[in-house]
């Protein structure tokens, strides 16, 4: 998720705010450790327009290639 972050411009704390969680809890779903509900990969995937499914990708490559 943070490759497709960045890819859109966006830092955690920007992402944090428009998603409503915290930055920290951003950090912990960014490293594998804690995963949102379904809604709020729904969320998450809209702000970052992009299809839930990529957000299960764990690789650079993989995300890469959603430019």
């Amino acid at each position: 998720m943070a490759t497709i972050r960045k890819q859109k411009g966006l830092t955690q704390e920007n992402l944090a705010e428009l998603s409503g969680y915290s930055v920290e809890f951003i950090s912990l779903i960014e490293r594998g450790i804690n995963a949102p509900t379904i809604d709020g990969l729904e969320k998450l995937a809209q702000i970052l327009n992009c299809k839930v499914e990529i957000l299960f990708q764990q690789t650079d490559s993989q995300d890469s290639s959603l430019s």
